[in-house]
Parts: C-alpha cells; sequence; structure tokens
C-alpha cells in the first residue's frame, strides 16, 4: 500500500504534534461552550468523542484521496463564540442550530462561491496571512523560556543540532528530549491519567428564531471567516491546489449528521494544518499526506477516550506545547515570509496582511486572519488601480505629444589644450 510506503517518522512525529497542540490549545474552550450550555460531564464527554472522531475520519480520509495533507479541526474561535452568545439558548436549540450553520456550509460548497473567491486570493496576500497566523506561535515558543528556561533552551539546542546534522527527524528528536527533560523536572504525572471510554449522548434538535441569529448565523460566519479562510489559504500557500468545494460540502455534511451528539461544527485547521503541511512532516511535499493521516489516527484514539482529555491536557507543561509547536513551524514561517515578499508589485499588500493578521485583531467575533486577508486585498486593489491609471495617463501624454522628433547629431571638436592657453 503506498501510504505504508510514503510514511516516516518524521510524519508519526508531526502528526501527534499537531494533534497535541490542537487539544491543548483550544479544548478548554470547547469545554467552556459546552459548559455555557449547561451540558452534564456525559453530554461534555460526547462532544469531544465526536468532534475528535469526526476531525479524524475526516483528515484520514481527505488526505488519502486527495493525496495532499488536509487536516480538519474544530472551531475554536466558533466555541468562543458559543461561551458569551448562548443565553437563553436551551441545549437542543443549540443543536437545531449547529444543523442550520452545516448545512449553510453545504450549501456554500454545492454553489462553488467560496471555491471561486479563493482562487482570486493573490498567493502574496496568502503567503503573508500564513506567516501572520503562525507568527505568534513562533515567538511564544520563545517567551515560554521566561517561566521554563531549561526545558526550552534544551528544545531549541537539540532543534538546532537536528537541524544541522538530522533535519528529517528534528521535530521528533525535539519532542524526545522535551519529554525527558519534563520527566526529569517531575512534571509529567501519569498517574493522574485514567482513560474511560466515551460513549454519545443524543440530542434531538429543535430551532427558534432566536437561536438561528445568536448561533447559527453568527457561527457559520465566524467558521468561514476565521476557519476555512485561513485553512484554505494554508493549503494553497504550501503549494497544493485541491478542489475546495468538496471539502466544505463534506466537512458541512459531516457536521450535519453528527450534529446532536455535539458536533457543533467541523471545518478545514488552520493552524495546526502549518504543521502537517510543513517540510518537517515530510521532505517530499507528495509524501506530507502521511502526517495528516496519522493526525487523524491520533484524533480518533482521543475521541474513543474523551472523557480523559481533561487529563490529558494536564500531562505536558504548557510551555513544552508552545516551544513544539513554534520550533516545528519555523520554516513555514520562513517559507510564507519568503513567498509574501518576492513580488515587488504584491509586497506592500503583503506586508500590510502579515501585520494586521499578527496583530490578533478581532472584529464581530472574527480574528485576525480574515481582516488581514481583507486589508491585504483592499490595498492591493487601491494601489494598482492608482498605477493602472497613471500608467494610462502617461501614455495618453506621450500619445498626444505625438512623435519624439529625431536628435540632431552635434560635432562636438575637442580643442587642444596647448593651443587655447597659448596667451596665458
Amino acid at each position: 500500500m503506498r501510504f505504508f510506503r510514503d510514511l516516516s517518522i518524521s510524519s508519526v512525529a508531526a502528526g501527534f504534534v499537531a494533534v497535541l497542540v490542537g487539544i491543548t490549545a483550544s479544548a478548554v474552550i470547547v469545554f467552556q461552550a459546552a459548559t455555557a450550555l449547561h451540558a452534564s460531564p456525559a453530554e461534555i464527554s460526547s462532544w469531544m468523542m465526536t468532534l475528535c472522531l469526526c476531525m479524524g475520519v475526516t483528515s484520514i480520509v481527505f488526505s488519502l484521496y486527495y493525496k495532499i495533507p488536509v487536516l480538519t479541526a474544530w472551531s475554536t474561535p466558533g466555541a468562543a463564540m458559543l461561551v458569551t452568545s448562548v443565553a437563553g439558548v436551551s441545549m437542543p436549540q443549540a443543536v437545531g442550530a449547529f444543523m442550520v450553520c452545516a448545512a449553510l456550509i453545504v450549501i456554500v460548497g454545492v454553489t462553488g462561491w467560496f471555491d471561486r473567491a479563493m482562487n482570486r486570493v493573490p498567493g502574496a496576500v496568502a503567503a503573508a496571512m500564513l506567516a501572520g497566523v503562525l507568527l505568534r506561535f513562533g515567538m511564544q515558543a520563545f517567551g515560554s523560556m521566561q517561566t521554563q528556561l531549561v526545558l526550552v533552551l534544551v528544545m531549541f539546542g537539540v532543534y538546532l543540532a537536528a537541524r544541522r546534522w538530522l533535519p528529517r527527524y528534528a521535530v521528533v528528536l525535539v519532542l524526545v528530549a522535551a519529554v525527558v527533560v519534563v520527566a526529569a523536572q517531575g512534571s509529567l504525572h501519569l498517574g493522574g491519567l485514567h482513560l474511560k471510554p466515551a460513549r454519545p449522548v443524543l440530542t434531538l434538535p429543535s430551532l427558534s428564531v432566536g437561536s438561528f441569529f445568536s448561533v447559527a448565523l453568527p457561527l457559520f460566519l465566524v467558521t468561514m471567516a476565521s476557519q476555512n479562510v485561513p485553512g484554505v489559504a494554508m493549503i494553497r500557500a504550501s503549494g497544493y491546489k485541491p478542489a475546495i468545494s468538496p471539502l466544505m460540502i463534506w466537512t458541512g455534511a459531516t457536521a450535519l449528521v453528527v450534529a446532536p451528539f455535539g458536533a457543533y461544527t467541523v471545518n478545514l485547521a488552520a493552524i495546526t494544518a502549518g504543521i502537517v503541511l510543513s517540510p518537517e512532516a515530510h521532505h517530499d511535499p507528495k509524501k506530507r499526506y502521511t502526517a495528516a493521516v496519522c493526525a487523524g489516527f491520533f484524533y480518533l484514539v482521543v475521541g474513543l477516550f474523551g472523557a480523559s482529555v481533561a487529563a490529558l491536557l494536564a500531562l505536558f507543561p504548557k510551555e513544552m506545547v508552545l516551544a513544539l509547536a513554534g520550533l516545528a513551524l519555523l520554516p513555514t514561517i520562513g517559507s510564507g515570509l519568503a513567498a509574501a515578499v518576492r513580488d515587488e508589485k504584491q509586497r506592500e499588500a503583503a506586508i500590510v496582511t502579515f501585520l494586521v493578521t499578527a496583530s490578533g485583531l478581532t472584529l464581530a467575533s472574527i480574528g485576525s486572519a480574515f481582516w488581514g486577508l481583507i486589508a491585504g486585498i483592499t490595498t492591493m486593489l487601491v494601489l494598482q488601480v492608482g498605477r493602472k491609471r497613471l500608467e494610462a495617463g502617461r501614455a495618453e501624454a506621450a500619445a498626444a505629444a505625438g512623435p519624439m522628433p529625431a536628435p540632431v547629431p552635434v560635432a562636438v571638436t575637442v580643442q587642444d589644450r596647448s593651443e587655447s592657453h597659448a596667451g596665458e
């Protein structure tokens, strides 16, 4: 089977790191969203199980079918929005809103307008958004030295050495070194981990006008703008050109089917996608899909033990996770910046995109990646329109002035210096 021939240790490590970062970075927000809907512990466990199983299955199927790394995720901005917007909404009404949101995503895929819109995004702007999204992880990796100096220094030292002599296994070796240091420091508490299989809990949906406008529509807009837009940009900035509409249709359809069990949305991954898209995942771009497949497998494992996710989060220090993510994403950040500034005509728009995205700006519950994209495209349109008008004006002026007269040759006589100064 081709998958096993293409599989490498670095792919397995990249898949594990992507899942570790995804879970530790945002699972608490998903817990908070479920708690805001007064979910019971069994319902919270069902949410985690359903979401992780869906992410695992879709990541594996998409990546194997397209032979490119396609990683799916839950919507972290969507979960954060739910925490503050579900007041007065019952769990059945929320589930009905989740299904409406999923149906809207399916419609977006069927109509194909999202695919057409993303095809118009300039490559430099997409690359700048990629670098801007991942920049804070690179900065947090070194910022973690303030509280875990020894741990992060060891990880960085191992990363440099591995990049020099064993570049294909850099992330693997950093992960191993980090676990060893954490264990030596006594910060790895395996005794507190009790694996308990999760069980699905069905909630029959209902829908109200209030839940449509306060949950379904905002969740759809936030998911598309803050997850699917940067997710597509990540994939394309890495050199892959999959058809986007089928991905929208199938992620939406998956969420629509399993929403009654707690899958509030399933969408393309943005930040964690950078890990499986990175050269660190595999030196051959045609074989990086194996990293996304491995990530899907690890999501399946986590999903089977949804009730134990809270204990899993406590296994590794926050600084270790941040440093691991930042170091794994360094090559992707560098390639994104290089692609963003390569074309001089698009450079200024790319810089605006990068700065707005990296700023962390959030407006109307929509993250900075979307606003960076809007700012960059606006900048490019304004500059290009101005440049085209200026060039057109110059061309018209040149045409009105008529052809330039041919230059008249001028004879220049060079007088001998001795003769010109004879009377001195």
